[in-house]
């Protein structure tokens, strides 16, 4: 909180170019979202007087809510589904609108009746929100992102969206003769666009997770396939896999017991989804997923957005690349608000978990050790982190079979007799099981 002569705010900072205060819902509503969906996103309150004292607004809150909606949806073009958040929050017994709006990739957004002109068209210049000329309309319109997901053509018309539809019944949504079109998933002329064809049950996207023996991308050890389904199943199927990899070191000494896991996996999911969101699908070249000996990497293709800067984005400030995919990603509960995961991530990492380049954004994720656990010699530390998942199934298939054949794990676990091999040498190898008798009639231990 900060003071205002002799009286204290209740919001701790003051009117800027990222934060407009408004005592009241009035009609300048729609310039002020206009203003910062053509910067660099924002935050707009409703409830909250110019000098920052929470005011509380008298109405229903609930309609308010539903009233500024309809106007934003109704009244700016383009449109801007997925591109903000409306809270409500509670400060003192008083509630309040929050509002937060990303920057627009599909600049410049105008009034609706007014068209692009300089009359309907805004920008947020310090704390204010002033007109655009003509040049910069004209500037923005000429670097606009044409290809959203919206405007691209499945490369088939054959879909089918039972996984999604199930997914939106799991969250209590209403699924009606509409729903496609609500999701925007329909084009003007009837055709599946691309955001279609990624959330159908069947498509042609390869979704993988490759794991390695070592530090770097040479020695692959496994690569699982969880795409060519809807979109959020993959999500989902990636999700799980890396929470079952995410094993405890656990360290007990005469004092206590204290358990760390490897990484932590709200900033790992927060990664994930982040990347599912925020490729560039219409390159068609998806997110990368991989599992090193000592650390996660996690690739999503393509830079920054467009204005955004590497200070912006570790800040949360949120410019989405697909905004219509962020929305359905929001309706099922993958993603929070706008710019939170970022937020989540560095509250456990350091920013320097993030590399940036032209062509891609990556997050790699550290393994926590037993170092983490100090190095007391009375600890005793017990570490299956070493193991892989197809290493962790062959140890389950021969405790409860000793007499299971190299062929019979190979057809169980679906993998080839090559991969099934070089996991039981990495077994042998790490005195886990040997092999007695012969490759026949002999039988695996457990050391």
């Amino acid at each position: 909180m900060e003071k205002n002569g002799s009286r204290l705010l209740d919001i701790d900072f003051i009117e800027d170019s990222r934060n407009e205060f408004k005592e009241l819902l009035n009609e300048k509503l729609e310039k002020e979202i206009i203003s910062f969906l053509n910067a660099n996103g924002g935050n707009l309150y409703i409830g909250v007087s110019d000098k920052g004292e929470i005011v509380g607004i008298a109405d229903d809150i609930d309609q308010l809510q539903l009233t500024v909606k309809d106007r934003i949806k109704n009244n700016i073009l383009p449109f801007t589904v997925g591109l903000y958040d409306i809270e409500v929050k509670e400060y003192d017994g008083k509630k309040y609108l929050h509002i937060i709006i990303a920057s627009g990739n599909e600049k410049p957004y105008y009034l609706r009746k007014k068209g692009m002109t300089s009359e309907g068209c805004f920008i947020r210049v310090g704390a204010s929100c002033e007109q655009m000329s003509q040049k910069q309309i004209e500037e923005f319109f000429a670097k606009r992102t044409r290809n959203s997901l919206n405007n691209i053509v499945s490369p088939t018309q054959d879909l089918s969206f039972s996984q999604l539809k199930i997914f939106y019944e799991e969250k209590k949504y209403k699924i009606n003769d509409n729903f496609l079109n609500q999701l925007g998933l329909i084009m003007e002329d009837g055709k599946y666009n691309y955001l279609a064809y990624l959330l159908a049950d069947d498509n042609d996207i390869s979704i993988k997770v490759a794991t390695y023996s070592g530090n770097d991308a040479y020695d692959l050890i496994e690569c699982e396939e969880y795409g060519y389904c809807c979109l959020i199943k993959a999500a989902k199927n990636v999700i799980n896999k890396f929470e079952q990899i995410n094993k405890t070191f656990t360290k007990i000494t005469s004092e206590d017991r204290k358990e760390v896991k490897m990484f932590d996996i709200v900033s790992v999911k927060e990664a994930i989804t982040n990347a599912f969101c925020h490729t560039l699908w219409e390159r068609e070249n998806p997110p990368k997923f991989e599992i090193f000996n000592d650390h996660i990497a996690i690739s999503s293709t393509g830079g920054l957005p467009f204005n955004v800067t590497e200070t912006d984005f570790l800040k949360g400030f949120s410019a989405p690349t697909h905004p219509e995919l962020m929305r359905v990603f929001k309706d099922l509960e993958l993603v929070e608000q706008l710019g939170t995961g970022i937020r989540r991530i560095l509250k456990s990492y350091s920013k320097d978990v993030y590399e940036f380049s032209d062509n891609f954004i990556r997050v790699n994720f550290r393994f926590k050790s037993r170092e983490n656990l100090g190095n007391s010699p009375r600890s005793i530390v017990n570490n299956n982190s070493s193991l892989t998942e197809t290493q962790e199934r062959i140890l389950k298939l021969i405790k409860d079979n000793p007499s299971i054949t190299q062929q019979e794990i190979s057809q169980t676990l679906g993998v080839n007799i090559t991969t099934t091999a070089r996991n039981l040498k990495g077994l042998k190898d790490k005195n886990i099981i040997k092999r007695t008798g012969s490759n026949k009639k002999g039988q695996w231990e457990l050391i």
